[in-house]
């Protein structure tokens, strides 16, 4: 299986916004958001489907997931964070953990059109970070 996006954020070929690392996770905000401090968490092992990780992996990908979700509502005052897993555009299981207020901005979706603005994903990393 070639290498996906996610496999070279986490060795370091490409950057991230990181906000949380362990041994076996890594989370950082997605380039295109759909609300401010939207977080990808993936496992470190290079596995397509959510559903095909290993107990291990899987429950470290949860634990983490719940503790960036409750840092999310702690810093940014968000009433939810919602979970999504699509499974759809990188071939590298991943859990998206969006902060919300209201169904709308759930539902949202992201400016794919407009060029990543790092300024401000370094900023909110920054005030995410652990």
């Amino acid at each position: 299986m070639q290498d996906s996006v996610f496999t070279k954020i986490i060795r370091g070929e490409i950057p991230c916004h990181k906000v949380y690392e362990d041994d076996k996770t890594l989370a950082f905000l997605d380039i295109n958001p759909v609300q401010p401090g939207h977080v990808l968490v993936v496992p470190k092992a290079q596995i397509d489907h959510l559903w095909d990780l290993s107990d291990e992996d899987y429950d470290a990908v949860m634990k983490t997931s719940q503790k960036v979700a409750i840092r999310l509502r702690k810093v940014l005052l968000s009433a939810r964070v919602g979970v999504q897993v699509m499974g759809m555009d990188v071939p590298h299981a991943h859990v998206h953990l969006i902060p919300f207020n209201n169904g709308e901005e759930f539902r949202a979706k992201p400016d794919t059109s407009a060029e990543p603005n790092h300024p401000a994903l370094a900023a909110m990393a920054e005030k995410l970070k652990f």
